[in-house]
């Protein structure tokens, strides 16, 4: 690694993608500064407080509300889920099982399901063509 990518910086934006936190949840002074390789390494390898509890409790940015429950990010947009949401928002939902999560539940694990289909067959074929 060249001593001009150890200090790069990246917006917080980015920073925030990377550490799976919604920006706007984060502290100001993380929000107004651009955050470098080595910075990001320590906030993921020594998380602050901050940063630990944003993880835990949220709001969590649609990636990851959408992992949590299991569903595409597109799939969160059909069920009118457009905003972040606590952890707490997230267990509900789980517990309420709205109809659009659960078909949205079905169609990610039918999608998983071909996704897995297509390697196997593709391990297949390499495994014959060797």
């Amino acid at each position: 690694m060249s001593s001009q990518q150890s200090t790069q910086t990246m917006k917080p934006a980015t920073a925030a993608k990377k550490l799976g936190v919604y920006l706007p949840a984060t502290p100001a002074e993380f929000q107004e500064g651009a955050v470098s390789r080595a910075e990001l390494n320590e906030l993921q390898a020594n998380p602050p407080q901050w940063l630990r509890e944003l993880r835990e409790n949220g709001p969590h940015p649609r990636p990851v509300v959408a992992a949590k429950l299991g569903v595409s990010i597109a799939g969160l947009a059909r069920g009118g889920v457009t905003e972040p949401l606590t952890t707490e928002q997230i267990e509900a939902l789980k517990q309420e099982r709205p109809e659009w999560l659960v078909k949205e539940r079905a169609t990610q694990a039918e999608v998983r399901k071909e996704a897995a289909r297509i390697k196997n067959l593709k391990q297949e074929k390499q495994a014959k063509d060797a």
